[in-house]
């Protein structure tokens, strides 16, 4: 398929897993992508990952001034116009309810929640009409997990604002939609702080949770990610799309 020729996309956080399968398979449908990393060491390792004219920037999506930072980039960039945006870059630390601090509430807050409103606000102006912007969200707030509470927090604060953008934006011909992961193979539980002895648990415990009996990859999420991204989902805004091999099913 070809849906992305003329298209200019941001992925922010796509330098590993989720971001990294969404900008392969953007750049494979003819988008121009740009890719934002919050470290040089990371975007050095997509680069080999990814086609050679991808765009790479670094940027903290946690920073107080994460939007205006951004697009200031793109346009050093020489990217003046976007067609589309994934919201993607996030992350969570997991821990018991004695181990939560408020200097972890706030930098998941930051990245999760702050970055993504701040970001659709400063892109605004740069995405063309008919473009989308697409949130990643978790399913981790629908089943309640253990040691989770920030993490769940943050992203279901994203699921109401991804609704008010929606009816915002409509009027510019702006689409706005979530993707909801579940449980997918990438190296996002190796950056929670967990123990390899509690990673190895908590997989085997969401095995036994997935109706599908198996992790989702994240090819299988960005495929989700690029149709709500495509001409394909013109008519969907406000959604959450759950890609989660049954695991939210009550």
């Amino acid at each position: 398929m070809s849906r992305f020729v003329s298209s200019t996309v941001l992925v922010t956080g796509g330098t590993s897993g989720i971001g990294l399968a969404t900008a392969a398979r953007l750049a494979a449908e003819g988008a121009r992508v740009v890719v934002t990393g919050s470290r040089a060491e990371s975007i050095e390792q997509a680069r080999h990952a990814l086609p050679e004219d991808v765009i790479f920037l670094q940027d903290d999506a946690g920073a107080p001034d994460a939007g205006d930072a951004l697009v200031a980039k793109l346009r050093a960039a020489g990217v003046d116009q976007l067609h589309g945006a994934f919201l993607n870059a996030g992350f969570g630390n997991f821990a018991p309810l004695d181990g939560v601090t408020s200097a972890e509430i706030d930098a998941e807050l930051a990245v999760n929640v702050r970055g993504p409103l701040l970001q659709s606000r400063a892109l605004v102006p740069l995405l063309a009409p008919g473009s989308a912007i697409v949130v990643n969200t978790s399913v981790i707030q629908q089943v309640a997990s253990a040691n989770t509470a920030i993490y769940a927090a943050t992203k279901g604060a994203l699921r109401p604002l991804v609704r008010v953008l929606a009816r915002e934006l409509a009027p510019r011909g702006l689409r706005v939609n979530a993707v909801s992961p579940g449980p997918v193979s990438t190296g996002f539980f190796a950056r929670t702080g967990l123990t390899e002895e509690d990673i190895a648990a908590l997989g085997g415990a969401l095995l036994a949770q997935i109706p599908l009996a198996r992790l989702g990859t994240p090819a299988e999420v960005a495929a989700v990610a690029t149709f709500l991204l495509s001409s394909e989902a013109s008519f969907v805004t406000g959604s959450e799309y759950v890609v989660d091999g049954g695991t939210s099913m009550a």
